[in-house]
């Protein structure tokens, strides 16, 4: 039962109602709040905080390795794949402008790629990668050498089984939960009002407008609505293109004399890794059992956390056995799909979505937010 004071309030008609209080559903309403400050904007989110992936990742601001790009580009095309990378790269400088770096943890440590021993990449198919992708991305990062060969300087990081390194200097690493507070508090100071613990569970048109239903014993009206839930969107448009993906991570102890710092990825991108101050954060595996990491379940399985650990002691950290524990694991759920650009799109009257991340939520949902928020009407 809702008074008199809520129904005019809390509850009463409003603008926009954003499912998701992600990076994609508050960078949405940000821009939709600074495009009609007079809107009337709720965001609602199933858990009591973000849940997906937003603060479930390894808070790497980056844009994309060499072997990744590469295959993008002949997967997609080049210019789509530039189009992506330019989403990224732009996503990145927002959230700087937006929050500079102390209020977010953010650490410009670079980026870097290794290139397992096993692999047959000659060093000059690499570097014929590495000029082809410099030449490309100089539009859109603003310099001739965004990617160099390092192969010289592997001794100093330590790491076993890798025969080539790469270096991006534009990348880094950010403490994803300030970022996510941060933007919180912003959306909330700009006057949008964020519901926690509401899923938007239905919607249905009603006489210009629509009737959304949640799980709690109230439903809202609104002119709009916007899914911003990602992994989840498909609970709402089922036939959206979006699979799922678990990302499973750990995080070790406080680890004496941690020879590197930056962020890393290897393997097309499937693992990834960063310090976190003297501990190492590690995550991925995917690759290794794609089909049962096709799920919104967050739990960890022994076989990822065994991947995992394999690859921390063998590549990772293959001179520290026996100097650190594993302190913590959890995971997220990221969403995938027929490609890599973020799913941005009217899908009814009224009825909008920004999702499909592909893991890269962070640096795209600045951009994905802000073109949604320019497709949506005043109407």
């Amino acid at each position: 039962m809702v008074s008199i004071w809520e129904q005019e309030t809390f509850f009463a008609p409003q603008d926009v109602v954003i499912a998701g209080s992600g990076f994609t559903g508050l960078w949405s309403a940000y821009w939709l709040k600074k495009k009609h400050p007079s809107w009337k904007i709720t965001v609602a989110d199933r858990s009591v905080i973000p849940a997906g992936a937003s603060t479930r990742n390894a808070g790497f601001a980056c844009f994309g390795s060499v072997s990744e790009l590469v295959y993008d580009a002949g997967k997609m095309g080049a210019a789509r794949m530039l189009e992506l990378v330019a989403m990224r790269f732009r996503g990145l400088q927002q959230i700087r402008d937006c929050f500079g770096a102390d209020r977010i943890d953010f650490d410009p440590c670079g980026g870097y790629e290794l290139y397992d021993a096993a692999d047959s990449l000659s060093a000059s198919r690499l570097e014929k990668n590495i000029h082809f992708l410099n030449g490309a991305l100089k539009a859109i990062t603003g310099t001739h050498q965004t990617f160099e060969r390092i192969d010289e300087e592997l001794p100093s990081f330590g790491f076993g089984h890798t025969r080539h390194l790469v270096r991006n200097r534009l990348e880094g690493a950010l403490h994803s939960g300030k970022l996510l507070q941060a933007l919180l508090q912003t959306v909330q100071g700009m006057g949008v009002q964020v519901f926690p613990s509401t899923a938007v569970t239905a919607f249905e048109p009603r006489a210009g407008s629509l009737e959304i239903a949640t799980s709690q014993p109230f439903r809202l009206q609104a002119r709009q609505l916007l899914v911003c839930t990602n992994a989840f969107a498909r609970q709402l448009l089922p036939r959206l293109d979006v699979v799922p993906a678990r990302g499973q991570v750990l995080l070790t102890s406080p680890i004496r004399d941690l020879p590197w710092k930056g962020t890393f990825h290897s393997d097309e991108g499937f693992y990834y890794f960063r310090n976190l101050g003297d501990r190492v954060l590690l995550g991925g595996a995917r690759n290794k059992a794609f089909d049962e990491e096709e799920t919104t379940e967050m739990h960890l399985t022994p076989l990822i956390q065994n991947e995992l650990e394999a690859y921390l002691a063998q590549v990772v950290l293959p001179h520290h056995a026996g100097r650190y524990t594993i302190d913590y694991r959890w995971s997220g759920i990221m969403a995938m799909g027929g490609e890599k650009m973020p799913l941005v799109q009217q899908v009814a009257p009224g009825v909008f979505c920004a999702v499909r991340m592909s893991g890269m939520g962070v640096a795209l949902a600045p951009l994905a937010g802000q073109r949604v928020s320019e497709m949506m009407s005043d109407g």
